[in-house]
């Protein structure tokens, strides 16, 4: 894995834990949960950074197949 793709990882990550905390998951949660609640907001994270994450570095290799 290359330092691009990692670096990727790292920005999409703090991003989408960002985007994730606008949205109040513990009244989506039972009572009185909210561990669950910020185990579900990391795991969404991680899940939506490796997509985004794959979806750039796919776009790239494209565009750069497209350009030659």
């Amino acid at each position: 894995m290359n330092i691009v793709k990692v670096s990727l990882y790292i920005i999409t990550l703090f991003a989408s834990i960002f985007a994730y905390s606008g949205v109040d998951f513990e009244a989506i949660m039972r009572k009185n949960k909210p561990i669950e609640s910020r185990i579900l907001v990391l795991f969404l994270s991680f899940a939506t950074s490796y997509l985004v994450t794959n979806f750039i570095t796919d776009l790239i290799n494209v565009t750069t197949i497209i350009k030659k």
